[in-house]
């Protein structure tokens, strides 16, 4: 039977062409989303006196970002079959859509911005939990982006469960799940960088 894998690297298994494929070659733009988050997620704790349309402004600026940067991970990536990218170019789409219906809309309430927000992490945790089970079939550590989107879930969650919370609790939450999830994405791009070809 013909073997139907290249070894690259440290003998890792890598699978031809499909989801870490796709992941590997742009493992950066996933770096730069962890950064992005970790920036956003700092600010709100540097920032204690946030207000709401700062805080809007804020999250509908990282949203944008992380949806660009998804999409770009997805259109972009060589080699790899549509059915791999789809979930990451509908992260991105979802993410892109949420800053901009934000950047549009700068004036809604807190508890709209909340359950706006709380239903985009949900949605975004959804598909990453999917994307980590097709990932798992090609590479072992993808528990790290099943992480992300465990945590998305639950901060998700935890918004739509406390949606009169106080603003600076809110914030608080906000920017640890910022940092953590942006954490996680950066320890995934390293690890998937491992798994690129060379050139």
């Amino acid at each position: 039977m013909a073997n139907t894998q290249a070894h690259v690297g440290l003998d890792f298994p890598v699978a031809e062409p499909g989801l870490l494929c796709s992941l590997a070659e742009n493992w950066w733009l996933l770096r730069l989303r962890g950064i992005a988050a970790i920036a956003f997620g700092t600010l709100a704790f540097l920032w204690p006196g946030l207000t709401l349309l700062t805080l809007t402004i804020l999250w509908g600026a990282y949203a944008l970002s992380d949806g660009v940067f998804a999409l770009w991970a997805a259109i972009s990536a060589k080699g790899a079959d549509t059915t791999a990218r789809w979930w990451l170019a509908f992260v991105g789409i979802i993410s892109a859509l949420a800053g901009v219906v934000t950047f549009l809309w700068p004036d809604m309430t807190a508890v709209v911005l909340l359950i706006f927000i709380a239903t985009w992490a949900i949605a975004i945790g959804v598909l990453q939990i999917w994307g980590a089970i097709q990932l798992r079939k090609e590479i072992e550590g993808e528990w790290l982006l099943a992480l992300n989107g465990l945590l998305s879930i639950v901060f998700g969650v935890i918004m739509f469960a406390q949606p009169a919370a106080g603003a600076l609790a809110v914030v608080w939450v906000i920017g640890w799940f910022a940092i953590l999830a942006g954490c996680s994405y950066i320890a995934l791009a390293f690890k998937l960088r491992k798994y690129k070809r060379s050139a």
